[in-house]
């Protein structure tokens, strides 16, 4: 797929008509490349994957299997948004495996951050395994690889393939058509394929999802507070604007409680910790200022609606010195 080009030398694409350009360019290539086989393709609803999916269901249809895996751990309301875009308005060939009890079981106890990465990740990929070896005809692997993983790849700042590597015997040939793209190209892509905006402009989600926002040990009524607090924390700066000027923004919450009063008794909960940072790079990031009424009206649905959780906090630490996920 054009990989003797090199993005500095190519026309960077910005308008819908170098968009549409670079679609009919990539469908050509594609079905040359693939012919009449399956290709696999892990979907996650992030942007990378889902305009990956866009692409080639335009382009082969479905011969492309589209495999999402939810672990349990997806932030409120993106499984159900990837079934309703993929799976019945873009009529794909979706298989949605349901995965929460099998994750949230191998996380439970497992304090350590880096081990619960570990085991996230892992077993991810032997669901995606098992799913991969239920299939005949596939010999091609689909990956939102982009420009930046590679060149990252390259230093030695992490491996680029999305999937992390499948178990020995599984070998695929790879189809990474948005390789030679940056993420704002990626998103110019996804708009002109008539993917939803949301979609598209989906903040940076961590593979491991929520797992590194549940700090500690995972249990599933914290983690059930925090994808409901979060959800509202997304609602709010969406309403008032701040979801385009922000980069990344979510809740955090911490695996100890303080005591609080609710209805005129002693209530025992967990704060909520908003994290808000805008960065260019993610190598160096910026908080942003919310203004306090809003802060004030976030806290109050959050401690309101929000069963378990009893304070809002705000994290007002840049990077550096602070990461942007607190795990």
């Amino acid at each position: 797929m054009q990989s003797n080009i090199r993005p500095e030398s190519m026309a960077r694409i910005t308008t819908p008509e170098l968009a549409n350009a670079f679609i009919e360019e990539q469908v050509a290539a594609v079905r040359a490349q693939v012919g009449d086989k399956k290709v696999l393709l892990a979907l996650s609803g992030g942007v990378d994957s889902s305009v990956v999916a866009a692409l080639l269901i335009k382009a082969i249809g479905k011969q492309l299997v589209c495999v999402h895996v939810n672990h349990g751990l997806m932030r409120k309301g993106e499984s159900e948004q990837v079934i309703e875009v993929f799976g019945k308005q873009m009529d794909a060939n979706l298989i949605y495996i349901d995965a929460t009890d099998r994750f949230l079981d191998k996380l439970a106890g497992v304090a350590e951050p880096e081990k619960k990465r570990k085991i996230i990740g892992g077993e991810f990929i032997e669901v995606f395994a098992e799913e991969a070896e239920k299939l005949e005809g596939v010999e091609f692997l689909a990956q939102g690889t982009i420009y930046p993983d590679i060149l990252e790849s390259k230093d030695g700042v992490k491996a680029h393939h999305n999937v992390g590597g499948l178990p020995n015997g599984m070998t695929f040939q790879l189809v990474e058509p948005v390789m030679l793209l940056y993420k704002d190209e990626v998103r110019v892509v996804g708009e002109a394929l008539g993917l939803p905006h949301q979609m598209v402009y989906r903040q940076p989600f961590p593979g491991p999802g929520l797992g590194v926002r549940c700090l500690g040990a995972i249990t599933r009524d914290r983690l059930h507070a925090l994808r409901e607090a979060d959800a509202i924390l997304r609602e709010e700066f969406d309403k008032n604007g701040l979801a385009g000027k922000v980069w990344q923004y979510f809740i955090a919450v911490p695996d100890f409680t303080s005591v609080g009063v609710r209805d005129g008794k002693r209530y025992e909960g967990w704060p909520a910790i908003i994290r808000a940072v805008n960065t260019t790079d993610a190598m160096t990031a910026t908080i942003e200022e919310i203004p306090y009424a809003l802060l004030y009206h976030i806290t109050n649905r959050i401690t309101h609606e929000v069963e378990g959780i009893n304070r809002v906090c705000l994290d007002l630490t840049p990077k550096p010195i602070g990461t942007i996920e607190w795990e």
